[in-house]
């Protein structure tokens, strides 16, 4: 096998050199597929000695074993560490289950392992499939937002980074292929019963979508999310106060930052955060005085503000 070409390996250094100070081993997610194992040619090509990489087996298919040992059998060509990592998944939604566990698994790999941070595979055409797949479903700015390149590993404060957002799905496939490297095709990729393998399949022949500009708009809508969720926290700061039966909100910021603000009350007092759609019904409510039920919470609009409680217990 071939090594990637000088000229893409030198980009992704520059990218990756971008978002991370280079201290410590850089920690790969690879999950077999062309956009990870492209990840792992390059990485290897840029920090020989500095990388290690990690597979993550859900078992929810018969030949997630199978491809989690090509991972292993690449890495080893390399010279690069590899783990697999075992998950055993519950009922109820899979995909939730899977990303968690996902995200919890590599966490303790990278702890065990002094790994100073998870690198990601996730690149432009997954922004704009993103963006394009959650405005069909009517979603706001947080939904819309598109990942950063540096962020934070969900559930722990440990580094992902995301150097390939400004490469393209067919810059990736190149590196495969001027390398030569087995990779694996996960057939949900392209199973039109899925969202997205029909929002990709719809990008690939819609010619006069420009996908860059959709993952700039998505990295915009993110900065927005930011920016809206930093006026929440002075909302909050400055217009929420403790009520002897819960809180009181008095209400000063645009629409949008109330949403945030009213979310950040039900999750606070009944422990879990509501839908967007839920607290935008809470807040049409109260704006017009009336009162409403939100998970196991009352509003009320009272001279004062805006009240949360908990609702009555209800009698048997």
């Amino acid at each position: 096998m071939a090594p990637p070409d000088p000229h893409q390996v030198a980009r992704f250094a520059a990218d990756l050199a971008a978002i991370w100070d280079g201290a410590g081993i850089l920690g790969l997610a690879v999950s077999g597929g062309p956009d990870s194992m492209a990840l792992l040619e390059l990485a290897a090509a840029a920090l020989p000695g500095k990388i290690a990489a990690a597979t993550v087996d859900h078992g929810l298919r018969a030949e997630s074993a199978a491809e989690a040992a090509l991972v292993a059998a690449r890495c080893a060509a390399l010279g690069v560490n590899h783990a697999i990592l075992k998950i055993t998944l519950g009922s109820g939604n899979l995909q939730a289950q899977a990303r968690a566990a996902r995200y919890a698994a590599l966490a303790g790999w990278m702890e065990s392992g002094q790994i100073a941070a998870l690198t990601t595979a996730h690149h432009a055409d997954d922004q704009a499939e993103t963006l394009l797949l959650r405005l069909g479903r009517g979603s706001g700015v947080a939904g819309l937002a598109g990942v950063r390149a540096r962020g934070r590993v969900p559930g722990s404060p440990l580094p992902l980074l995301r150097p390939l957002l400004g490469w393209r799905r067919s810059d990736l496939a190149e590196v495969i292929a001027v390398c030569g490297t087995a990779v694996v095709q996960d057939p949900s990729n392209t199973d039109d019963r899925f969202d997205r393998a029909r929002i990709r399949k719809a990008v690939a022949e819609a010619d006069w979508l420009d996908v860059p500009a959709l993952a700039a708009s998505a990295a915009h809508l993110a900065d927005a999310d930011v920016a809206l969720d930093w006026a929440a926290q002075r909302e909050w700061a400055e217009q929420v106060e403790r009520a002897p039966l819960g809180l009181t909100y008095r209400p000063q910021a645009p629409r949008a930052v109330a949403l945030r603000v009213i979310a950040r009350i039900v999750a606070e007092l009944d422990g879990e955060a509501p839908r967007g759609s839920a607290a935008a019904r809470v807040f049409d409510a109260l704006v017009a005085r009336q009162p409403a039920s939100i998970g196991n919470l009352v509003a009320r609009a009272m001279p004062g503000g805006w009240s949360f409680t908990k609702a009555p217990a209800r009698r048997s």
